[in-house]
C-alpha cells in the first residue's frame, strides 16, 4: 500500500538493436527509443533528450491547466515549444543545464492578460519536474487575447416583396 501523496510509475525497456529499444508503460503505446544522430543514433527514435525536455514542456502545460482552471481563467488556446541544452560539465559528464520553455497562451480576455504571467510562474513552481531536476527552467512566454467571435442574431427579417 502507498503513502497518501506517494505515487509510483514504471516503465521497461527492450533493447532491440544497436543504440534502440522499445519503450513500455501500463495503459501507454510503445515508443521506439535510442541514442539521438549525434551519439551514433538513428532518426526516427524518441531519445532520452527529447523525452527529457518533453516531460518539462509537458508537465507545465498539465500544471498550468491545473492553475489557470483554479483561478477561473479564460482559455483559448495553449502551446509550447521548450528547447534543452545538452552540454558537457567539467567533471560531470553530460547534462542538460537549460531548459527554455515558450508557451503561447491565447486568453478571452484583455481584463486577464496581467494575470497571466503570475499564473505561469505559478505553474513553473509547481510542475513537479521542474522541481525534481537541476537543469534552469526559463519561460518566454507569448501571451495574447482573442475576443470571442460575435453570435449571429436568430431575428430573422422577411424579404421584400
Amino acid at each position: 500500500m502507498s503513502e497518501a501523496g506517494t505515487f509510483f510509475y514504471a516503465t521497461e525497456i527492450e533493447w532491440s538493436r544497436d543504440r534502440e529499444g522499445k519503450l513500455s508503460g501500463s495503459g501507454v503505446p510503445i515508443i521506439s527509443v535510442g541514442a539521438p544522430p549525434e551519439f551514433k543514433g538513428r532518426e526516427g527514435n524518441w531519445s532520452p533528450e527529447q523525452l527529457f525536455v518533453g516531460s518539462v514542456n509537458t508537465c507545465l502545460m498539465l500544471t498550468f491547466l491545473a492553475v489557470a482552471e483554479n483561478s477561473k481563467l479564460q482559455l483559448v488556446s495553449f502551446s509550447s515549444s521548450a528547447k534543452g541544452k545538452l552540454q558537457k560539465v567539467e567533471g560531470a559528464g553530460y547534462q542538460i543545464t537549460e531548459i527554455i520553455v515558450k508557451p503561447r497562451v491565447v486568453i478571452a480576455s484583455a481584463d486577464d492578460l496581467r494575470r497571466v504571467p503570475k499564473i505561469l510562474e505559478k505553474a513553473k513552481e509547481g510542475c513537479f519536474i521542474s522541481n525534481s531536476i537541476k537543469s534552469a527552467v526559463k519561460l518566454e512566454p507569448e501571451v495574447s487575447f482573442q475576443q470571442a467571435e460575435a453570435v449571429p442574431s436568430s431575428i430573422r427579417t422577411e424579404p421584400d416583396e
